[in-house]
């Protein structure tokens, strides 16, 4: 059996506490919070210590699924990015940019983050946009 901690930055919130990720033999099993890191000094939240489960789950979406006929049908990337964009053009066109709005996500980086808001003001033109890991 092959033990490891990782250790790396949550990516909850915007505040960048350390943690050590644990592995054995390649799979994810907890979290421990970095006792030294100035920022947390030791302590997690609820965000923090239990942000590791998701990228196992079994309910896990791992391909896009768009419904047809009534029932969800795995599709591909393309097909799946082809119609929501052509469903965001339809929208902006009949009712304008401000009808449609942005909410990302706490388990993606500030930086991803970030490019949707450019999306969103560049690209669509709004600023309706927020975020679900306000502190």
């Amino acid at each position: 059996m092959e033990y490891r901690n990782t250790l790396t930055t949550c990516t909850y919130c915007g505040c960048g506490c350390n943690l050590f990720l644990e592995s054995l033999d390649g799979r994810l099993t907890g979290t421990i919070p970095c006792k030294t890191f100035p920022v947390n000094e030791g302590r997690l939240c609820i965000k923090g210590w239990n942000g590791h489960q998701f990228v196992q789950s079994e309910k896990r979406l791992k391909k896009p699924l768009m419904r047809k006929n009534g029932e969800l049908t795995e599709v591909s990337w393309d097909e799946a990015l082809d119609f929501a964009a052509s469903k965001l053009k339809e929208i902006k066109q009949a009712s304008g940019p401000d009808s449609v709005g942005i909410f990302t996500s706490a388990k993606v980086t500030n930086e991803e983050n970030y490019l949707m808001q450019k999306f969103a003001r560049a690209a669509i033109g709004t600023n309706n946009i927020d975020h679900c890991a306000r502190l």
